[in-house]
Formats: structure tokens, sequence, C-alpha cells
């Protein structure tokens, strides 16, 4: 591939800034400080691979030497690779478009076979919203901005490149944090703890059950919940103040810079995306785009009440029962609502008569009954959505948090966590 070695005033900008906050702490990871000039030395002095090509840098690299690495690159103009090896980074340069900056690898919620996609952009395309989303959230300079999973994951890079744009200080470390990007698994466990939460929570990977919301706003939280993909970047958002008490799910608007399009689709409403915020390209993978410079990922959506947009979840994700669509995620929303369950992946797996049959995976809170859950899911679903399985268990997930619903539908197939709880007879016969 043909690479530019040029410094784009995007990639300057972080590095610029960096020089330019003095001795204010930008990384603290596993209790290691490391000053904004220190960190401008080290990747001035960072070495990498003769060439041009792109740089891999390995999904198990320490924190501190991968954030050097990814600026040593971007610096220099050249692509890195997040969350691959060096031979993965030589293996794929000639598939990497020109202008990209970042590659980064996904494994996608629905995949079972672990092979990764990577999603090819430019620099100025990630950090083109980055003083957008400061200034949703009010974070500045000040800040101490927690990153709650590994570098390798998108959502978590971002968090960290985001915090050295605005000046603030990256950290691993909840206890001094101000603010933190967490899914909303993460954000659950982070209300359950004893501990003071931070202010602020940055909120995406799943939709947000309204649980959620009322308890970050009876801790006090400022909550700014968005909706994107790797290969969309930031798409929908909404803030939510902790005076709104949790409120209803009124839904998300379009974040600042982005233009929407719900298109019908056999599904449902597809959503359409245009913006500054768009990824080059999947290798691996396929991004769909039009004439005008709008792209998707599949996922379907619909209107809510107020005018907003909810995201119901990727067309791909969609299970065929008895005739009738029905979304994974939706029916997971509900039963995250549920007294008892602390997370949950619905899968459709083959059945004879239905086509699919729906089955529930739940990840259950101490003391809580498989079967008492499954009795409360009838009030909360209608007939045709209701899981006609149900297994307790822990939930494999992707390296970005996301339940790997691919593995789960094969370990159900398999018999590989049991028979399950079933339904009590319907109609005169067991479903």
């Amino acid at each position: 591939m043909a690479v530019e070695a040029r410094r784009l005033g995007g990639r300057r900008h972080v590095i610029d800034r960096l020089g330019a906050s003095g001795d204010r702490i930008a990384l603290s990871f596993s209790g290691r400080n490391v000053r904004s000039d220190e960190l401008a030395r080290a990747v001035a002095r960072a070495e990498l691979p003769a060439g041009q090509g792109p740089v891999g840098c390995r999904a198990d690299a320490d924190p501190v030497a991968a954030i050097t690495t990814v600026l040593a690159c971007l610096d220099r103009g050249r692509p890195v690779l997040v969350g691959g090896t060096q031979a993965d980074a030589d293996r794929i340069a000639d598939d990497l478009p020109n202008g990209t900056g970042l590659a980064l690898t996904t494994s996608g919620s629905t995949a079972s076979d672990g092979r990764p996609r990577i999603i090819a952009r430019t620099v100025e395309s990630w950090l083109a919203s980055a003083d957008p989303l400061a200034e949703l959230a009010g974070l500045g300079p000040d800040d101490r901005i927690a990153v709650t999973g590994p570098l390798a994951v998108s959502m978590h890079l971002y968090a960290a490149l985001h915090a050295l744009w605005i000046g603030a200080t990256a950290t691993d470390d909840l206890s001094t944090a101000t603010a933190v990007h967490a899914t909303p698994t993460r954000l659950a466990r982070l209300l359950a703890a004893d501990a003071a939460p931070p202010r602020t929570a940055i909120v995406a990977g799943a939709a947000l059950p309204a649980r959620l919301r009322e308890q970050a706003a009876a801790r006090g939280i400022r909550l700014v919940e968005y909706y994107g993909a790797a290969e969309l970047s930031f798409v929908l958002a909404a803030r939510h103040a902790a005076s709104d008490g949790g409120g209803a799910d009124s839904g998300l608007a379009p974040f600042p810079g982005v233009e929407v399009d719900l298109r019908p689709a056999d599904a449902g409403l597809e959503l359409w995306a245009r913006s500054p915020y768009l990824a080059l390209d999947v290798v691996g993978g396929r991004m769909r785009r039009d004439a005008e410079g709008f792209a998707t990922v599949g996922d379907l959506v619909e209107r809510t009440s107020g005018g907003g947009i909810r995201v119901l979840g990727r067309g791909e994700s969609a299970i065929i029962t008895a005739g009738a669509t029905v979304l994974a995620e939706d029916v997971e929303a509900h039963l995250t609502a549920l007294p008892g369950v602390r997370d949950a992946a619905v899968v459709g797996e083959p059945h004879d008569l239905l086509g699919e049959r729906i089955a529930a995976v739940v990840e259950l809170e101490p003391g809580a009954r498989l079967e008492a859950v499954a009795d409360a899911a009838r009030a909360a679903l209608s007939p045709i959505e209701l899981p006609r399985r149900w297994f307790a268990a822990e939930l494999p997930r992707t390296p970005s948090g996301k339940p790997a619903r691919g593995r789960l539908r094969e370990d159900i197939v398999a018999g590989r966590l049991g028979t399950g709880h079933p339904r009590p007879f319907i109609d005169g016969r067991n479903a």
C-alpha cells in the first residue's frame, strides 16, 4: 500500500498538546504516573519497524507502551494495527486503503470463530469527535478519565486518546477517576459497588436498561449514553443529568456533526449515517455505503413517542420464529431489567416446527433462581418474544465485552449448557 508520511493537523494535535501540557499527569496505569512531557519524549524516541508500512501493537501490550506506540505511529504518519502483532500488520499491509492511520481489530458480537475484522480509518475521522464529546460530557483538562478495558478494544483506546486530546489524565484507577467510559455491564458493577463512582459516565456497547439510568441518577452521576459502531464511530447520543431522576427512555438524537437516515428494510427501519467520523473500509468484512456518503452496519431502530431514536439491534441478530421476526437485543433489554438478572443474551436455536426457538442465557445475581426469572419474563414479554428455553451461565464475551452469541448458540446446540429450563406446556404440548 502507498503510505504518505504526512503530519496532518489531527495527528500533530495530540502530540502538540502533550508538549504544551508540561508536567501534568497524562497517563496513570497500574500505579505508574507518566507526565505529559515524559510521554512526548517517549513518543519522539520510540523505535518503529523500518519502512513505511503498518506497525503492530499487540493486544497484551502494557497500556503505557501501547499508547506510546500508537502516538509514535500517528506522529510519523505510519498506520498502526491495534490488537495485532507485527506479523499481522505485515500480512494486511496491502489490504489497507490509502490514508489509513488506525487499523482496529473487532470480533463483533456474533462472531464464533474469533477471527477479527479490521476497521481501517483515518486518524482525523476519530479525533474529529473529540471536542463534541468533551462538550457533551462536560469534560476538561482537570478530569481523570477511567479506561475500563483493554486498549485493543476500540472504545477503550478512544477513551485514552480522548483524554490526551483534551489534556486530561487517562487512568485505570476508578477510585480517583472523575469520569469513566464503560459498557452497561461495567456500569452496573460500578453502581453495585460500595465505593463512590465517578461523577460522569460515558456508556456505550449495548442498550442501557432504564434501571441503570435510574440508579445512576440516584447516585448523582451525569450519564452520557451513545450509540456507535467501530465502522461508524459516534452516531447517536443523549445526556442524562442526575436531576432528571433517570427519566423515561426518550431515545437518542444524532451526535453533533452526524446526519441520519432511517430506511425501510425487511426487518424494520435500518439506520444509515453520514458524518466526518466514518471509517474508510473494513478489511475482512463489509461496510455498506451509498453514493451520497451514507453508511450502515445494519442496525435497526424505531422512533420513540418523543421523537428520539431507539436502537433495537443488529439486523443480523434477528430471530425468525413461527414466521415472526424477534430482535435479540430487544428481548435482552427486557430480561436485564428483571430482578435477579445481572446480564442476559438471547439466541435462536434450530427448531423443526418454529424454524428457530428463542433461548435465553442469563447471568444471575447471588440467590436468584432461574425459574423465578422465567416466570417474571412472562409479564414483560409478548408470547412470541418469550424464550422457550432458559439457561443460567456466565456469558462468554467478545474482546469488547459484548455477549458472544455465536459461541452461545453453538454451546446450546451441542448441549454444553445442559438441557436448560423448559417453559410449561403451551396449548397442550411442550414448546
